[in-house]
């Protein structure tokens, strides 16, 4: 599952809330070993996506580097060339 958590730092535009919430929720299916929790337990889940998400957005705004900003497309281009060389 984690596996589908990508890299949202330096990004030109920066990360968007959906996917800073996609990665929390990711984090939290794996650590809770569940895809959809239980009635009982979706509140819980909920909450802890939501703050996962939160303290993320807050990383995320507080990380400084030298390097210029990555270009989306262009790391999504070297993903794809990495996936059709491996599953070639």
């Amino acid at each position: 599952m984690c596996r589908n958590i990508k890299p949202l730092f330096n990004f030109d535009p920066p990360a968007t809330d959906e996917e800073i919430h996609d990665a929390a929720l990711q984090f939290v299916r794996k650590v809770s070993g569940t895809t959809r929790p239980s009635k009982r337990n979706e509140i819980v889940f909920e909450r802890a996506v939501s703050s996962i998400a939160a303290c993320a957005r807050e990383l995320l705004n507080s990380l400084e580097t030298s390097q210029p900003p990555r270009d989306r497309e262009e790391v999504a281009a070297k993903a794809r060339a990495r996936t059709a060389v491996r599953f070639a």
